[in-house]
């Protein structure tokens, strides 16, 4: 046999079946990337047969609901092929497609993971607005400037009626791997009791249309993990998914499930959480995604301008700075709110207006 012979590409030997079972057998981006850099022939085949389309689905299910994708180029437009063939015009989609969800998949492979709650929606109850609103458990601390920082829901008899926290994620598409939940311990309160629930679920989806309301009708729910027990005990408690959710629309919704404490002084079933952290990747604003309403399917945008930074940059003291003041104006509004649930004939008008002081003005300040 020649030396030709000895080279010759095994692509050519086998049938396109068992080629393509074997190139399918590739579950890490990185090698289906290594192996499109192999040949012009290996590219080709690559790209033809959408694998890295087929690599995503398989990853993440949720992407079968993408009805198109769509790239920005360096001036934030559409970029639109050139007019041609119909054969031409069909394999600049397929490389586009190799592009864009190659490069998906590589950026959700990364192993960096970061709190990616943006601000809270609501909960389905709320014992005291605003000294148990539900905002206090984007707060790590269970306790700021000598008040404790914690939601309440209402009390009730039945104890088997459940609660939600609603809370908008950083990014309209991200992988979330875990949440962590910290029951809220009543230290103020004989025996200081543990407010747990007795399991938690969670869900992530979209909204339809407007938040005027946390009716379930408002949201579509992509993805419901399984149920999982919650410990009766005073720490962050984690919640490990099953496997990593793209989260698509940017809404993650906890659903508390069954009381076990009863409050001594009226006898009634309270849930009660200090902290909730969802740990995962922000895609944006490298991804975003437009939901085409009512069918529920999105277009998937990549902006060629800018990359998924998972990881803290050069940025790191400026972002750092920009969250101490974040940190410390939810702490003045909070002891602001205190004082004004506390203090007789103060309506909200001659109070604090949380409007007047957004956090973006913050950003804008101490950059």
């Amino acid at each position: 046999m020649s030396m030709m012979d000895h080279c010759k590409d095994f692509l050519s030997w086998l049938d396109h079946d068992t080629s393509l079972n074997i190139f399918k057998g590739m579950d890490d981006p990185a090698d289906l990337a290594r192996v499109s850099c192999v040949s012009r022939s290996w590219r080709h085949f690559v790209i033809a047969n959408g694998l890295s389309k087929q690599l995503c689905l398989r990853m993440f299910p949720p992407l079968s609901r993408v009805a198109c994708v769509v790239e920005l180029n360096q001036h934030g437009v559409k970029e639109h092929p050139e007019v041609g063939s119909s054969n031409s015009m069909e394999w600049l989609a397929l490389q586009k497609d190799n592009r864009v969800y190659g490069y998906l998949a590589r950026c959700c492979m990364s192993p960096v993971a970061m709190d990616c709650i943006a601000k809270a929606i609501g909960a389905s109850s709320t014992d005291n607005i605003p000294q148990e609103s539900i905002d206090h458990t984007l707060e790590e601390r269970d306790n700021i400037a000598g008040r404790f920082s914690y939601w309440s829901s209402n009390g009730q008899i039945n104890p088997n009626v459940p609660e939600t926290l609603t809370y908008q994620l950083g990014s309209q598409i991200c992988v979330i791997k875990e949440i962590n939940i910290q029951p809220f311990q009543a230290h103020f309160q004989m025996g200081a009791p543990i407010y747990s629930a007795q399991s938690v679920r969670f869900k992530m989806g979209h909204q339809k249309a407007s938040l005027d309301s946390l009716a379930d009708e408002m949201f579509v729910w992509t993805y419901t993990s399984p149920e999982f027990p919650m410990a009766q005990e005073n720490r962050l408690q984690t919640f490990q998914l099953p496997e990593p959710v793209l989260c698509i629309g940017g809404i993650l919704q906890v659903e508390l499930l069954g009381r076990v404490q009863r409050q001594e002084m009226d006898g009634l079933l309270y849930i009660c959480i200090s902290y909730v952290q969802a740990l995962g990747i922000q895609l944006s604003p490298a991804f975003s995604v437009e939901i085409l309403d009512p069918s529920g399917m999105f277009v998937l945008k990549r902006d060629q301008r800018v990359k998924c930074e998972p990881h803290a940059t050069s940025d790191d003291e400026s972002g750092i700075l920009n969250e101490n003041v974040r940190r410390e104006l939810r702490d003045f509004r909070r002891v602001v709110n205190i004082l004004r649930g506390h203090v007789m004939g103060i309506g909200a008008e001659d109070g604090w207006d949380e409007e007047d002081y957004e956090d973006d003005d913050f950003d804008e300040d101490v950059a």
